[in-house]
């Protein structure tokens, strides 16, 4: 770059730009040397490097032309000496121009020495962000969030977050939903203003109705020109008013630490979306001495015990009951073992719900299985026959069917879930754990008239597991029954797998026939929405990789259908590039075999739910990934386990019909 005298600064960094001849005369090109990017200029027999950006709008110089010995920008035409980047005329608007040396092996181009990155208010918030635990990032860099990603690169090279490039937001947001659902603490999703923060409702909303903690970071334009309807404006406050618990725009005069802060204490607090909006300019605002936030001294234990009428109600409730059983539901899924340990005391069965499928081993002797539309017949039984329903952290979503006319026992740590829908004879607000432990306690001082249930438990399983072999005899339409296709899974699984799961008949399919060892099963819960699981095995493998985390070294296998996989599956390609060991599990009947079936039992024509695919297994192996395609049962336990032994992505194509009996 050249002074007011000309002369060349000292202390330049020499980069190679082109090869001798490689530019024509009279042509020009854009060429990145070492991070910066010039247009290169070959005029009247003299090479020039010029800054690429238009001084007027920013326009890219290395692809304009030069015309009548001027070169124009491409955006609007501004013109500017090809050699001096002086303007003609009046105007003073020139452009930066380097030193260039004609050397024996190319044409180089001299830049001043770096100067130190400068911290910036992105920085701030990246290093609260990461203080506060928040170490997974999905997103897409773009135009208006760079700023901020190049603190998200600035933290990975410090090893303190991890960050997935996507291929579309609403994966992003999915993924994100999914590792909270898992590990119950937060993950970041991020996106440009625009269409890309709108790309991520949905994935946003599937966090914010089942309660996982989600980070929500989105670009904006600049503020100076916000609400006056500028290129890709979209007022985002607005867009995520009712996904997002907590929201704000950071303006440059924001204590930025603080709105980070306050940003991941309520999405871990309340267990929801928090959003940040981040104007253009102000990501690059310098802040040399801010101080970055942290969570010391800013969070309470939130293991509190329910009021002391609730326990005694509950407990008078519990020793009276003869057949007691126990529901429970994604919200007791970290305090499992001190719900057995209280089953067990009663020697009741315990049934889940849908979303908390896989919470107890169906190998377990009180184990009941999935209760509901997606269920065992086991579960439905057991809830009929019984004279208590003893619920913990479930929300009694009328797809699970909770009895309403039984005697309730409901423990949540939210009390608004607690009577949500109906009445109950005794709502327990209180930290799951803590009042599972006190319920123990005292039904040991107490007693209880509890009979056991253990042998009936054996009994009915005994008759569904012969009920399932039935249907695994029966031909199906094509293909292979969803009967058999998960006896296989449910031998051939990991008993250890995290298993994201999609929705429709494939996703009843798999809650009825699957049985769980030590899976953790991941669904869309209360939004039910198509496309969630291989976003969803994202997510969860992201989690596999933290060393410290209780999902450290887990498998991961996802299961959907060919209408779920087909809109995410461009994702094959994330995996693919990040190398993740997971496994997809993709039953293609060739239909939107749910809604088919809803229309048919509906009285309505089936109409337009068939589906053209490609060959799904032939896509997996162009993206680069391991695909295997399963037309007989014959092959279909070898091919599961290659994919499951495979060293990176891998998916099953496996070719069912559409009917989930």
């Amino acid at each position: 770059m050249t002074n007011d005298s000309g002369s060349e600064p000292a202390n330049v960094r020499w980069h190679k730009a082109l090869e001798q001849d490689e530019l024509p005369e009279g042509r020009v090109t854009a060429v990145t040397c070492g991070g910066t990017t010039v247009c290169m200029t070959h005029f009247d027999g003299q090479y020039a490097a010029i800054d690429n950006a238009c001084p007027h709008q920013g326009g890219p110089l290395g692809e304009g032309s030069i015309e009548n010995g001027l070169l124009r920008c491409p955006w609007h035409g501004w013109d500017f000496d090809p050699l001096t980047g002086q303007s003609p005329g009046d105007h003073d608007d020139c452009t930066l121009v380097y030193a260039v040396e004609e050397r024996e092996d190319g044409i180089y181009v001299g830049f001043p020495a770096d100067e130190p990155r400068e911290r910036t208010v992105s920085d701030v918030m990246v290093e609260t962000m990461t203080a506060w635990g928040v170490s997974q990032v999905w997103g897409i860099v773009g135009h208006s969030n760079l700023g901020l990603a190049d603190a998200f690169r600035e933290a990975a090279s410090r090893d303190e977050l991890a960050y997935y490039g996507v291929r579309h937001e609403g994966a992003a947001a999915f993924a994100a939903s999914a590792y909270g659902k898992l590990t119950g603490e937060p993950a970041a999703c991020f996106a440009i203003a625009g269409p890309g923060a709108t790309n991520l409702l949905t994935g946003l909303w599937d966090a914010n109705v089942d309660r996982a903690p989600v980070l929500a970071l989105t670009g904006q334009v600049q503020t100076q020109v916000l609400g006056t309807g500028n290129f890709q404006e979209v007022d985002l406050e607005a867009a995520y008013g009712d996904v997002a618990l907590f929201e704000q725009t950071v303006l440059p005069s924001s204590d930025h630490a603080e709105l980070m802060t306050r940003s991941v204490k309520t999405a871990i607090l309340e267990g929801g979306v928090s959003h940040l909006v981040f104007p253009d300019e102000v990501q690059t605002i310098p802040a040399k001495a801010a101080e970055a936030g942290s969570p010391q001294g800013r969070l309470t234990r939130r293991d509190i015990s329910p009021p002391e009428e609730s326990l005694r109600d509950a407990v008078d409730l519990l020793a009276a009951a003869e057949r007691p059983l126990v529901i429970v539901g994604h919200g007791a899924r970290f305090h499992m073992e001190g719900v057995v340990e209280f089953a067990e005391r009663l020697d009741c069965p315990v049934v889940t719900t849908f979303k908390a499928k896989g919470q107890i081993s169906d190998s377990h002797p009180l184990a009941g299985g999935v209760l509901g539309r997606s269920g065992t017949p086991v579960a439905s039984h057991f809830m009929n026959e019984s004279d208590l329903l003893v619920v913990f952290g479930a929300s009694f979503s009328n797809h699970t069917g909770i009895s309403e006319y039984k005697p309730i026992v409901h423990v949540d740590r939210d009390p608004m879930v607690l009577g949500k829908h109906h009445s109950v004879d005794v709502p327990v607000w209180g930290d799951v754990g803590v009042t599972v432990d006190t319920f123990s306690d005292r039904l040991d001082q107490k007693g209880t008239t509890a009979e056991s249930q253990r042998g009936e438990l054996a009994e009915r399983w005994e008759i569904w597991r012969a009920e399932k072999e039935t249907r695994r005899a029966q031909d199906p339409d094509r293909g292979i029954n969803y009967a058999t296709v998960f006896d296989a899974m449910s031998r051939l699984v990991p008993e250890n797998a995290i298993l994201p799961v999609d929705v429709g008949n494939n996703t009843y399919a798999f809650g009825r026939y699957f049985e769980c060892v030590d899976q953790t099963v991941l669904m869309s819960g209360y939004l039910g929405s198509i496309g969630f699981a291989f976003p969803a095995a994202l997510g969860a493998w992201a989690a596999t990789q933290e060393a410290d985390s209780p999902q450290a070294d887990r498998p991961v296998v996802s299961v959907s259908s060919d209408g779920g996989f087909g809109q995410y599956m461009g994702e094959l390609t994330t995996a693919v590039k990040y190398d993740m060991d997971l496994t997809h599990v993709l039953l293609t009947d060739d239909e939107l075999g749910k809604i088919s079936k809803e229309q048919r039992d509906g009285g309505w024509p089936v109409w337009q739910t068939d589906l053209v695919n490609p060959n799904f297994a032939s896509f997996a192996e162009n993206c680069g990934a391991l695909g295997v395609r399963v037309e007989s049962p014959s092959t279909l336990d070898a091919a599961l386990e290659e994919a499951f032994s495979y060293d990176g992505p891998a998916l099953v194509e496996i070719v069912t019909d559409s009917n989930p009996v």
